[in-house]
Formats: structure tokens, C-alpha cells, sequence
């Protein structure tokens, strides 16, 4: 037998999604355009699956920077920092986040994964316990996985629930670490975080934020839901990402505790992974930059966010509890959401689908990333084509009551179908990476 064996009912899952014409995991762009525009099967297309938050993967600043890092010292490291050693721009770029942050420290990872990974992992082990919010990301759950730390799940934004968990455990020993994300990546809501540092204050334990998803996008200065909700100071731990904002790849974690140095010789991803290279940090380094002191971008993502977020609310869709740069559809039927958004990548939109068990409710989402680089024009043209699509698909009323499109309307064969699709997907992932 095959060491691949073990994936054989994936693997028939999936040959039976292939089979059928739709395949969200291999989607392939044959250009990218622009921040929010690709070519996809020689269709231009509009991206809104993205996360590309501020619209900074064509700053000519950073690409310009990006290219000068490379002839000036090459296209790698080769190694780790441990190991090879720091280059001056991982030291300059790690200052100025921990300044942009108002934190004495910072550690520069070569992915936001890795940040989670490595920090969690690192900071509790089997004498603590590690409270983790049921919602969180995969990176955080890997990390409490290469940890030792007895894992307590709390319910998704239930400050009293981690209340009474911290509660049962409050004479047991050992350090205590709350993690929660300012912006959830599957509905776009925030995290209640003033009640959750009420109850952090209330059991002396320690809070790490994940801002991967609000870094640039909320609070005054663009440092996340922390700064919106004027807790900065109760925060221990601040981890983030550079694929979101910052338009790159990469993570890090600010701090202000004493004694978080002796994270670089104790964070195994930290140790062993090679660092980024020249050109990542510089490209980098000029998108923060930019995002400091253009405050008008954050402005027009969050004018944006309200267009869209309102605009589909107003069609009739079941969108998420609060309106943020995720937009999630919800859509309870797995089959019309795969129908529904094949559709929209054939008429020239491509966005995130998300399929249970990977969503809360097992419901099916049709998830969309906002950006300050999409104009009103593209805005409506999405509105419009989701609506119009929605109204074929059954999901929304007609106009006057009388439905526009009859010609298309959904038969019987194309739901059985899309039903095919639904039940070949791998059952633990939502199509369109990028949520990481």
C-alpha cells in the first residue's frame, strides 16, 4: 500500500471535484494586473479574495525598494539569524515596528504562520495553560499543537465563558496566556477585547492579540483593534503579519515585557527557519512606512467596507455581524455556494470560498476581502453581479416580484451538480488561500 493511502477518500473527494469542471483550489491567474485586477482563463478579473487591505502590492516605492535590495545584497540569506546572522534591514525593520507599536521589542518572522507558531509554542509550556478562543486561526491551534501547554477553548468572543474557565483553574499553577485576533478572517468580526482584558486583569493572566487581519485597517495610527479599543497597554503580546497590509510575507511579535529576548534562542521557528531575504524586508519596510503616513488609505478602505458591506445587506444577503474588510456571504445551502461562485469567476470576480466543517453553523461562505485600492465602480459592479447572480440562484427576491432571469434560472441538474462539487471538497479547508 501507497504511503498516500491514508489520503485515499480525499483523494477520491477531490478526483470527483475535478471530474465536474470546478476546482477553488487550483484557481490559476494567468496575470495579475494590478492590486485588485488578474486575468484569469483570459478573463480580466476583479480581485476580491485577496487581503490585500491598503492596495500596496504595486507601490512603486516598494517595488523600487525591493529592487535595489536585490543588487545591492543579493536574493537571500541563506540561513537563519541564529545561524547566519542578522542583516541590517531585519534590525531596521524590527526597530520601527516596535516604534509604529510603542513596544520596546520586536521578533521579525519569515511568515505570519511562523509568528503564531513560534510565540505560542514558545511561551507556555506543559506547567501553564494556553485559553484560545474556538474561532482562531489554524497558526494559532499548530502553535498550541508544537507546545506542551494544556489547551482551555473558550466560546468564540464569550468573555464570560473565559471568565469561568480561567476561573476553575485559578488556584493551579503555572502561567496563564489568553490569545484572540482583532479581526477574525471567516466573518470579519472583532473581538470584544475591553471584556477580555477585564477578565485577563481579573486572573493576573497574559493576552496575546493576533492583529494579522486589523494591522493597517483599524485605529487611529492603523495598529489594529488594541488601539481602536485604547487597551494598547493591557496587551502583552502583539502578533501580526506582513501578507495582509504590508503587501509581503513575513510575521512578527512587539512586546514590552522584560526578558523577551531570550524568545530568539527559545522560538524553534524562529531558530530554524532561514530569514527573509533582502528584498521581502526592504519592500516591507517602505509599505509600513507608507502606511504611517498615509492615513487617507485606511480612510478609503473603510469607506469601501461600508459601501460593499452595505450594499449586499441592503440586496437581502446574509453578510456578517459587523461590517470590517471581510465581508463574508452566508449561504446555507454548501452546493449553491460552490454553483455561486463559480459563477462569479466565469463572469469576472473571483473571491474566497468556504465550506464547512472548516465555517461555524455549517453553513457555506462566499468570503470577500475589501480593499483601499478598489474604486466605487468596482464596488458596484460587484454588488450588482452578486445580486443579480443571487436572484438566479434563489437566494433573493426578485425585482417587482418577478424574476429577470428565467432563462437561467437553476435546474435541477446543475444543483445536483454543484452538490457533486460540495461533497468532493476536502473536508477541513475553505478554496482561496490567503486566509492565512
Amino acid at each position: 500500500m501507497s504511503i498516500f493511502g491514508k489520503f485515499a477518500a480525499l483523494t477520491d473527494r477531490y478526483d470527483r471535484l475535478r471530474e465536474v469542471g470546478a476546482d477553488p483550489f487550483a484557481v490559476k491567474f494567468d496575470d495579475i494586473v494590478s492590486s485588485v485586477e488578474g486575468v484569469v482563463n483570459g478573463k480580466r478579473t476583479l480581485l476580491f479574495g485577496t487581503n490585500n487591505y491598503l492596495g500596496l502590492t504595486f507601490d512603486e516605492a516598494a517595488k523600487e525598494r525591493s529592487i535595489d535590495a536585490i543588487r545591492r545584497h543579493g536574493t537571500g540569506t541563506t540561513g537563519s539569524r541564529i545561524a547566519n546572522g542578522s542583516y541590517k534591514g531585519h534590525q531596521e525593520l524590527e526597530r520601527e515596528l516596535a516604534d509604529f507599536y510603542g513596544h520596546k521589542h520586536c521578533m521579525v518572522f519569515s511568515t505570519g504562520y511562523q509568528a503564531n507558531l513560534g510565540m505560542i509554542s514558545t511561551l507556555v509550556g506543559k506547567d501553564d495553560h494556553l485559553f484560545l478562543d474556538a474561532d482562531s486561526h489554524a497558526s494559532i491551534y499548530d502553535g498550541s499543537r508544537l507546545g506542551h501547554a494544556p489547551v482551555v477553548r473558550f466560546r468564540h468572543n464569550n468573555p464570560d465563558d473565559l471568565a469561568k474557565r480561567l476561573k476553575r483553574l485559578s488556584d493551579q499553577p503555572g502561567d496563564k496566556l489568553i490569545v484572540v485576533e482583532g479581526i477574525y478572517s471567516m466573518l470579519g468580526d472583532t473581538a470584544p477585547l475591553k471584556e477580555f482584558v477585564d477578565v485577563k486583569r481579573e486572573f493576573g493572566a497574559y493576552l496575546m492579540v493576533d492583529e494579522a487581519h486589523s494591522m493597517g485597517v483599524l485605529g487611529r495610527h492603523g495598529r489594529g483593534l488594541a488601539e481602536r479599543e485604547g487597551v494598547e497597554d493591557d496587551v502583552d503580546f502583539v502578533v501580526g503579519t506582513f501578507s495582509k497590509s504590508l503587501a509581503s510575507v513575513g510575521g512578527f511579535c512587539v512586546s514590552s515585557l522584560d526578558g523577551f529576548e531570550i524568545l530568539r534562542l527559545a522560538s524553534r521557528p524562529y531558530m530554524f527557519t532561514a530569514s527573509l531575504p533582502p528584498a521581502i524586508i526592504s519592500s516591507t519596510l517602505s509599505a509600513l512606512r507608507t502606511l504611517r503616513a498615509e492615513p487617507q488609505r485606511r480612510d478609503k478602505l473603510a469607506a469601501n467596507s461600508q459601501r460593499f458591506y452595505a450594499g449586499l445587506r441592503n440586496a437581502g444577503f446574509h453578510v456578517g455581524p459587523e461590517c470590517s474588510p471581510i465581508v463574508a456571504v452566508i449561504i446555507d445551502q454548501p452546493e449553491i455556494a460552490v454553483a455561486f461562485w463559480k459563477r462569479l469567476l466565469e463572469e469576472g470576480m473571483y473571491l474566497n470560498l468556504a465550506l464547512p466543517p472548516a465555517t461555524p453553523n455549517s453553513s457555506a461562505f462566499l468570503r470577500s476581502s475589501v480593499s483601499a485600492a478598489h474604486s466605487d465602480e468596482h464596488i458596484d459592479f460587484a454588488i450588482a453581479l452578486m445580486t443579480r447572480i443571487g436572484r438566479e440562484f434563489g437566494l433573493l427576491p426578485a425585482e417587482n416580484n418577478v424574476c429577470p432571469f428565467p432563462a437561467v434560472a437553476v435546474s435541477a441538474e446543475r444543483l445536483g451538480a454543484t452538490a457533486a462539487i460540495a461533497r468532493a471538497l476536502p473536508p477541513a479547508v475553505g478554496a482561496g488561500a490567503g486566509m492565512a
